[in-house]
């Protein structure tokens, strides 16, 4: 399987940002994940598109940017002008959800939505032509370090369900990420319930070796693969035999 791992920049040391994407992105990480708040749509005031601009040339992988913004329209034209290669937001900040996943593609960017933990999986079922990305939040979102929510494993599994009969009768991939809580101890569980993209913060940035942190995380995803291939396989030969 192909999981890509995504460091958080909310956990990075802020004095040194260019440097900390930098060294994370030579230690393996796959995407910079950034997290755009706005003390608004959540209890919180973090980074624009300024800063985005600012870290890009310091990094050739994506840049996966986060929207907790009320209203999301506007910020999309900045933000993809700064660099971003990747958009999400969430369903209930925007007044017409289709239109902002179509504004988000029209700028060149993967567009995708965000549904925290008490948000129905419902809106994915209306809008799966214009989604190249659907978020989990496995926190409340608005700040960094919180614990993840075991409740997000049988969503995430959910939200594979809806993706891979949407994948089967379209040929068309949407990828499946998390964010939120997540850490080595606990990447392989939420591998195996469905997920393909990790937002990590805290657990990369917080390590005193960032390499050592990414390739423990690349372990667990391994098995994680190795499990779900045994669990495939014997899927098919239960299918087989009937």
């Amino acid at each position: 399987m192909d999981f890509r791992i995504a460091p958080s920049i909310l956990s990075a040391d802020f004095a040194r940002l260019g440097e900390e994407v930098r060294n994370v992105v030579a230690a393996g990480a796959d995407w910079i994940h950034f997290d755009v708040m706005d003390n608004h749509y959540v209890p919180n005031l973090t980074i624009g598109p300024l800063v985005c601009e600012a870290i890009r040339p310091h990094v050739q992988v994506p840049i996966d940017v986060h929207l907790m913004v009320e209203p999301v329209d506007a910020l999309v034209p900045m933000f993809a002008r700064a660099g971003a290669n990747v958009i999400t937001f969430h369903p209930e900040a925007s007044r017409h959800v289709d239109r902002t996943l179509a504004l988000i593609r029209d700028q060149g960017c993967k567009a995708g939505l965000v549904f925290n933990p008490a948000t129905p999986l419902d809106w994915m079922d209306h809008v799966m032509d214009k989604l190249d990305l659907v978020l989990l939040m496995s926190v409340n979102p608005g700040f960094g370090g919180q614990a993840f929510i075991p409740e997000a494993l049988a969503k995430l599994g959910r939200a594979r369900a809806k993706i891979g009969a949407w994948t089967q009768a379209t040929g068309r991939p949407i990828l499946l990420e998390i964010d939120g809580g997540v850490k080595v101890d606990n990447i392989r569980a939420i591998a195996e319930a469905g997920a393909d993209t990790f937002v990590a913060g805290s657990a990369i940035f917080g390590a005193k070796d960032y390499k050592a942190t990414i390739d423990a995380m690349r372990r667990e995803l391994h098995e994680a693969a190795a499990a779900i291939a045994r669990r495939r396989e014997a899927q098919r030969r239960e299918l087989g035999g009937a």
